[in-house]
């Protein structure tokens, strides 16, 4: 079934010595192997209609209580010269739900596991914060969450995917420029613009087969994961009390 904007699916620790650390046996991983096989979720960013808005990045703050200097999604802005003008780029980031993600073999307890539909996510009540997993990803995708002392990053919004929502990110963004669907799903929008347009994903030459796809997403910035909000950036301080 597609999952555009308007198509909603019916379907109702603080780091220890590692030394000290055991692996979770392959039935403790498969007891919280959750998803459904039949579904293989991805999401398609269209560089062509992403005007640099941040309404994903804050969509994906107030959802999922990300806290303040973190980011599960956010648009990096480049600087770039065109026609010998300054413009501007922009590319949307987020964890890609690699096929075969390099984060979840180094987790020594198991937290980081891959669901039976293909997301990516963190049990963090049995992650220890060692961060392994994050300097694992070659995305920049992960970090360690200061308020909880365990990793975190994109899980595709999963307790709104299996409530039959979207993730936040896709449903506020103003643009459409963010399609999450169903890859096994011949009629889904996201199968057909993965079969029909030239999408790329970020640094394939690591092998991850993600799951993010993007269109219109420049060869020499596959390899750029490190760029930064020049144009914008969340705060949250508070506000000054009015002395009024």
């Amino acid at each position: 079934m597609d999952r555009s904007r308007r198509n909603f699916l019916g379907l109702g620790a603080a780091a220890v010595g590692t030394a000290t650390l055991q692996p979770a046996t392959v039935e403790a991983r498969e007891a919280r192997h959750g998803g459904d096989a039949a579904h293989r979720w991805a999401m398609v960013v269209d560089l062509r209609k992403c005007v640099g808005c941040q309404a994903c990045t804050m969509a994906c703050i107030m959802e999922n209580r990300v806290p303040e200097d973190s980011f599960r999604t956010i648009v990096s802005t480049y600087e770039v010269a065109e026609n010998g003008k300054s413009a501007t780029y922009m590319l949307p980031r987020l964890c890609n739900h690699c096929e075969n993600p390099p984060c979840t073999p180094v987790c020594p307890t198991g937290a980081t596991y891959q669901r039976q539909d293909g997301i990516v996510v963190v049990d963090n009540s049995v992650c220890v914060g060692c961060g392994y997993c994050v300097q694992a990803c070659p995305y920049d995708a992960r970090f360690i969450n200061h308020e909880t002392l365990t990793a975190d990053k994109c899980n595709f919004c999963v307790h709104r995917v299996d409530a039959g929502l979207l993730p936040a990110c896709v449903e506020t963004c103003v643009g459409g420029a963010r399609i999450f669907g169903d890859l096994n799903d011949p009629e889904s929008t996201v199968s057909k613009l993965v079969a029909s347009e030239d999408v790329k994903v970020l640094k394939p030459g690591e092998g991850t087969d993600p799951r993010v796809f993007y269109i219109g997403l420049e060869a020499e910035f596959q390899g750029r994961v490190d760029g930064t909000p020049t144009l914008w950036r969340p705060s949250r301080a508070k506000a000054e009390p009015s002395l009024v």
